[in-house]
C-alpha cells in the first residue's frame, strides 16, 4: 500500500490516468455505439441468424476492456481522494461506482440475455420477429449508455481542470 503514495505515483500522475481510462473508454464506446453496430446494421450482418453469436463475441471482448476501464477509474478516485487538495471526494466515488455498476451490468446481465435471445436454436423454423424482449433490453441498454456518457463525462470534468 505504501508504494500508491511514492513520488513516482502523485497525484498528477493518478489524474492523468484517470483521466485517459475516462477518454479511452469514452471513445472506445462510441466508436461502438455510433460506428460500428450501425454499420453492421447498414450490412444487412444483423438479420443473419448466426448475429447473437458474433454479437457475443463482440461485445464479450468489449465489455471485459470497459470492467477494466472502470477498475482503474475507480481505483485512481479513491487513491486520489486520499491526497490532499482533492475536491469532490464523495461525488467522484458515486460516479466512479455507478460507472462499474453500469459495465458489471452490460458484461453479466444485458449481454448474455440479449445473446440467449437472439439465439436460433430451431434450424428448421427460423424466427422472423424479434422477441418483445429484446427491444425491452434494447432500452435498457441505450438508457444505461446515456446514463454512462453523462455520468463519465461529469467525473471527466471533476477531473480535468484545464491550466489557466
Amino acid at each position: 500500500m505504501h508504494a500508491i503514495y511514492t513520488p513516482v505515483f502523485s497525484r498528477f500522475k493518478w489524474k492523468t490516468i484517470v483521466v485517459f481510462a475516462l477518454i479511452f473508454w469514452l471513445s472506445s464506446s462510441l466508436l461502438l455505439d455510433l460506428v460500428v453496430m450501425p454499420e453492421l446494421y447498414s450490412s444487412g450482418m444483423m438479420a443473419q441468424p448466426d448475429f447473437a453469436v458474433a454479437g457475443y463475441s463482440i461485445f464479450w471482448v468489449f465489455n471485459r476492456v470497459e470492467l477494466i476501464c472502470a477498475a482503474l477509474v475507480l481505483t485512481g478516485v479513491l487513491v486520489l481522494q486520499r491526497m490532499p487538495g482533492f475536491l469532490h471526494r464523495r461525488t467522484a466515488i458515486a460516479f466512479s461506482t455507478l460507472l462499474l455498476g453500469i459495465a458489471l451490468t452490460y458484461t453479466y446481465v444485458l449481454t448474455p440475455e440479449m445473446s440467449a435471445l437472439g439465439l436460433q436454436l430451431d434450424l428448421f423454423n427460423p424466427a422472423s420477429t424479434v422477441p418483445g424482449a429484446m427491444d425491452l433490453m434494447h432500452q435498457g441498454y441505450w438508457g444505461l449508455e446515456v446514463l454512462k456518457l453523462v455520468v463519465a463525462g461529469a467525473l471527466l470534468s471533476l477531473n480535468y481542470k484545464p491550466a489557466a
